[in-house]
């Protein structure tokens, strides 16, 4: 078990190059994980990492020791989840990746699941970053669109729409437009990916809204809560998930505009890394797809 810990410590450093995100992850003081890994480079008799007073780096034997260890301690971990997926009563911390838009949806949930899983902790960190989720040791992530990394397994929970809308006061001053031409002559609000720093493109049944599209205004965020609230404040029209705006729409603080003319559909899925499930992480998952709110506006 000493290897295992000494291994673990070393490919958690070697992912991060820092000893204390490594030791973040792991649960354990920076020290310990400085001592697993000189205790590795002893028993080796290769130094594994140049280190300075501001920055730590593989060498060339530190490089091909995480390229041989690294799946080994991935099927290690696959035997561990799939050695006790038969306990009955799910326990530790659940650590968990969401969009900073997945609280509308998920948060509501929380409260029942803590009630019927009392031992699991879920540590949520809310971020429109594309984390990565192994290298970032999260347990499972909330994410939308397809999944581009193979190592990772998926289930669907729930898919959504997009729509166009506007405040009744936006409406008002500037109209409401017929056709989807009609866009350029209104205020449009577009959003950029904090990730990729792309504009999403507003998908029409005969039109397709790109960065390059020339309203006669626009506004561009990127943050969705940033686009709800220009949109409530009149500020033009906003393309954006159904979910998000759904009461708003329902209470009349917002008017779809175009109805119909979004052709664009996505869906939500649960995505975690190894083949097989551990119990916190399968009762979480399970949960999630049981329960998912289902869109009254499809």
């Amino acid at each position: 078990m000493d290897s295992i810990s000494a291994l673990t410590s070393f490919v958690r450093t070697a992912e991060t190059l820092s000893f204390v995100q490594a030791a973040q992850q792991l649960g354990i003081s920076a020290s310990a994980v400085g001592k697993n890994v000189a205790r590795l480079e002893q028993q080796l008799g290769v130094r594994l990492f140049n280190r300075s007073t501001r920055s730590v780096s593989l060498t060339v034997e530190g490089a091909l020791l995480l390229a041989r260890t690294r799946p080994i301690l991935e099927q290690l971990r696959d035997v561990e989840a799939e050695m006790t997926q038969t306990v009955a009563h799910p326990s530790g911390k659940l650590h968990v990746s969401l969009p900073v838009v997945g609280y509308r949806l998920i948060t509501p949930l929380l409260p029942q699941f803590s009630q019927l899983y009392p031992d699991v902790e879920l540590d949520c960190d809310f971020s429109d970053r594309l984390v990565n989720v192994i290298d970032e040791g999260f347990d499972v992530a909330i994410r939308s669109g397809e999944m581009q990394d193979s190592r990772l397994q998926a289930r669907a929970l729930g898919p959504f729409r997009f729509v166009l809308c506007a405040s009744p006061a936006y409406i008002a001053a500037h109209g409401r437009p017929a056709l989807s031409a009609d866009l350029i002559d209104h205020h449009c609000i577009l959003f950029r990916f904090p990730a990729t720093g792309l504009i999403q493109h507003w998908e029409l049944d005969d039109l397709r809204v790109t960065g390059d599209f020339q309203p006669v205004k626009k506004l561009t965020v990127n943050n969705i809560e940033a686009m709800v609230q220009s949109t409530l404040a009149g500020m033009g029209i906003s393309y954006v998930p159904n979910f998000v705006v759904r009461e708003l729409l329902d209470q009349g603080e917002l008017i779809e505009v175009l109805p119909g003319s979004c052709i664009r559909e996505s869906g939500f899925s649960a995505i975690w890394p190894g083949r097989y499930l551990s119990p916190r992480v399968r009762c979480f998952i399970d949960f999630l797809a049981e329960h998912w709110p289902v869109s009254r506006r499809q």
